[in-house]
């Protein structure tokens, strides 16, 4: 537990360290306060934190510089406090505009990054069980045909396949026709157990809507989607001084490229209950050219059973109330509007 005055001087130093990146001294403490507190006394209490774990000092002569630990009791106050409201009059009508589930959280990246001038990144993850709304086949040229499917919680995902012979519209729109037909408002894996017992019943005879439809199948037109993850403003983290080599900021990037190293990540991190904002100050356990970096995060569930993320990965001097507020008001408002 620390005293009212080593908190105070605590998130002193952490908002000092956060403008400027060097290590705060007592003096410029002093300078700062509008009391008489002297920088005699300052530099004893900021000793006390040194030995409690909150502040580190890089040089003899030098400041101190806040731990891991200091950043951590600073967003635990933030989380306790009321956040400010950002710039978010144009959210909303950019969600709105928004055409599918997808694009809206592939906006709702972009607005974080923008509004953080950190990453951006936002997940959405399927319900367990996605009820099918339709499916459709485009022919394309050169024996391409696009495959889309929409289910109910309005996610759309589309898949370009190759066919050995030509289908034409006509047989594909016969083939559209039965599996809507057969199974609109189906549970994806309720429609691919049936599909299959019909094409094994239906074998002997295995006309050619049933022996397309079985290709189609196996191309994986009824299957449950991956999940959807989201990334923007990546280039804002090779303008920072992380103090990483070229080799590990290259090693850095090449792992935010990974989709399931961003779940990982967002999963690892990020345990709260849904609605409720987390902070994850230094990711080294992730990777250790994250040892730096801060994470974060919201989730929350859509009324149609999809499972949400939205967060912005940044360097651990970040505005955190600036971010904090960004990443809550962001979640709300994709929730609100699906």
């Amino acid at each position: 537990m620390l005293t009212a005055r080593a908190r105070e001087v605590l998130h002193s130093i952490v908002r000092t360290y956060i403008e400027t990146g060097e290590p705060v001294g007592s003096r410029t403490l002093a300078e700062q306060r509008k009391d008489r507190l002297s920088a005699a006394s300052i530099r004893n209490v900021m000793a006390d934190l040194a030995e409690q774990g909150y502040l580190s000092q890089p040089h003899t002569s030098s400041g101190r510089v806040p731990t891991e630990k200091a950043f951590r009791h600073y967003v635990q106050s933030l989380l306790l406090a009321r956040l400010p409201v950002i710039e978010s009059g144009q959210l909303r009508t950019r969600l709105l505009a928004a055409a599918s589930v997808e694009h809206r959280f592939e906006v709702s990246s972009q607005v974080l990054s923008e509004l953080t001038l950190n990453v951006g990144i936002a997940a959405a993850m399927p319900a367990s069980a996605q009820v099918l709304d339709q499916v459709d086949l485009l022919a394309l040229a050169d024996r391409r045909v696009l495959m889309i499917l929409v289910t109910r919680d309005r996610m759309v995902r589309d898949r370009v396949v190759y066919v050995r012979d030509p289908i034409d519209q006509e047989e594909l729109n016969s083939i559209r026709n039965y599996v809507n037909r057969s199974f609109g408002g189906w549970e994806l894996w309720r429609a691919r157990r049936e599909l299959l017992r019909r094409i094994e019943v239906e074998r002997a005879v295995y006309d050619g809507i049933l022996r397309n439809l079985n290709f189609f199948y196996e191309k994986g037109l009824l299957d449950d989607g991956d999940p959807a993850v989201h990334m923007e403003g990546v280039a804002n983290l090779v303008g920072l001084d992380l103090r990483l080599t070229r080799e590990t900021m290259r090693d850095l990037l090449r792992a935010l490229e990974e989709k399931q190293r961003l779940l990982e990540l967002l999963d690892r991190f990020l345990e709260e209950p849904p609605g409720e904002l987390g902070v994850r100050v230094g990711l080294g356990e992730a990777h250790p050219a994250m040892q730096e970096l801060a994470l974060i995060g919201v989730s929350f569930s859509l009324p149609s059973g999809l499972l949400a993320k939205v967060a912005v990965l940044g360097p651990v001097r970040m505005r955190y109330e600036r971010v904090m507020s960004a990443v809550l008001q962001t979640g709300r408002a994709l929730a609100s509007v699906q």
